[in-house]
């Protein structure tokens, strides 16, 4: 039987109706680790066997964004001081907007710094609500329980918790020594009970869910970990991290890459409700984007991030696409202030020092400007013809063009009319004499060996020489 073959039965198998309403299935130990070489052979690209089993599409009532810039973010930096994290703090709080669409953020509980911030982000109030993050340990248990102690004294509320419970043969057998898939998933269930007695809600964090064997480790264990949510009244969200980026957002693609196929047996093999499933992608092989989307198209209600994307190895799925594959979904962005998304860009670069590449989407600084006179001269007849929305409504950030050896006429007259503010309606084609001589100047200039394109500074110094008067609109 063939790798795609097999993959199908199982699936099949599994998601029957007889074992839905079976009790709980036994973690299944393993003497050797399962590491689906036959999908990850390590020397070469990851394989994509079918399935060709279709799950349905199943969107939540209500979709969120969360946000792990402050803890998985920080992890690709040099830390932040506290007064950067309670600004870029206010910064979600404006783009969450009043219907507080990025629901939480979670943070470190490590260091003075770490809890000081939670402290000052907490008396803000409001959305993201503030969350902690801890390692699977009882010492960390106790770190928690203490700071939330802490803090309630001040009356402020820290009552929820991430817990890292990672889930594949890699970490299980390797991590922890090769102690074994039972006694490191019942070391879990006790971490989470005690978090559950002490009445905090729990997030269960399953590192590298998409190498796992499924049904033998991840379904009896979050099967298990909803038993424990119902006794105790209490929810225990689980995030279902794409921990290296292998995920894809087909249902056709066998286990454990499909994040449609994972989605659907968390919720309806596990039976976690939509409120409590969360995403966590990573971007290594370019798909980060995708499987978040494919995430909430077939059943997650929580998609999580961070601000540019900043992250371990290729980063995380950045906030800001989030913001715009939610409201894709939605017909509306629902109160987010997607203006904050541009100004979140230019602290991170002015102020923390972030090479941010020119060419990122929707944050780049080339994002909305044009190179190419054909794509010029498009924009000059219609100025939705080169872009996919209206950026400066919703960024802030006006179009623009970049004058190059390939900008011609319909380039300049893009930048005068640029800076006339005209849009729409320009006040000055391309044949206007006044572009023509420009158009010649910038010939020329590049004819001598100019490599780079022309600064704005550049250009008014060009028109300087053509005209006696700035070009104002009344007047162009």
């Amino acid at each position: 039987m063939d790798r795609a073959t097999h993959a199908q039965r199982e699936f099949l198998s599994f998601v029957r109706k007889e074992a839905l309403d079976a009790p709980d299935l036994e973690i299944l130990e393993a003497q050797e680790p399962t590491l689906h070489k036959e999908i990850f052979p390590w020397t070469k690209a990851p394989a994509m066997p079918l399935d060709n089993v279709a799950v349905p599409t199943e969107v939540p009532r209500e979709i969120w964004i969360t946000d792990t810039t402050f803890r998985d973010g920080q992890q690709a930096r040099e830390p932040y001081t506290q007064d950067q994290m309670v600004r870029i703090y206010r910064l979600l709080q404006r783009l969450a907007g009043p219907d507080r669409r990025i629901s939480m953020t979670e943070f470190f509980l490590y260091t003075r710094r770490d809890v000081d911030t939670i402290r000052e982000c907490l008396r803000l109030g409001g959305a993201p609500k503030v969350t902690g993050w801890i390692r699977a340990s009882s010492q960390d248990v106790r770190l928690f329980a203490e700071t939330s102690r802490d803090l309630r004294k001040e009356g402020l509320a820290l009552d929820e918790v991430g817990i890292l419970t990672s889930v594949s043969d890699y970490h299980l057998f390797y991590k922890y020594g090769r102690k074994g898939r039972k006694e490191a998933l019942e070391g879990y269930l006790k971490l989470v009970e005690q978090v559950l007695d002490a009445g905090f809600a729990a997030r269960c964090h399953l590192e590298d869910s998409t190498r796992s064997d499924v049904f033998r480790v991840v379904v009896p264990f979050v099967r298990r970990l909803m038993k424990l949510a119902e006794a105790h009244g209490t929810p225990v969200v689980i995030r279902y991290p794409d921990t290296v980026g292998v995920g894809v957002p087909w249902d056709v693609v066998a286990l454990p890459r499909s994040i449609p196929k994972l989605t659907y047996v968390l919720r309806h093999v596990c039976g976690v409700p939509a409120d409590w499933l969360e995403f966590h992608g990573h971007q290594d092989l370019h798909l980060g984007v995708a499987n978040a989307t494919s995430a909430w198209l077939y059943g997650a209600a929580r998609n999580n991030g961070t601000l540019l994307g900043i992250g371990e190895r290729a980063g995380n799925v950045p906030i800001e696409a989030l913001v715009f594959m939610y409201a894709g979904l939605r017909g509306s962005f629902d109160g987010m202030d997607t203006r904050a998304i541009t100004e979140v860009a230019r602290l991170y670069e002015d102020e923390l020092g972030h090479v941010h590449p020119e060419y990122a989407p929707i944050t780049g600084r080339n994002f909305a400007v044009t190179r190419a006179g054909v794509h010029a001269d498009g924009v000059l007849k219609n100025i939705e013809m080169y872009l996919p929305f209206d950026t400066e409504s919703l960024l802030g950030v006006p179009p623009r063009v970049a004058i190059t050896p390939y900008s011609g006429a319909a380039g300049i007259a893009f930048w005068l009319n640029a800076r006339n503010g005209a849009r729409t309606d320009p006040q000055i084609e391309k044949e206007d004499p006044l572009v023509q001589r420009l158009a010649e100047d910038v010939r020329r200039i590049f004819e001598d060996g100019r490599m780079t394109s022309l600064t704005d500074r550049e250009m008014r110094s060009l028109l300087a020489k053509h005209t006696a008067r700035e070009v104002h609109p009344s007047s162009a």
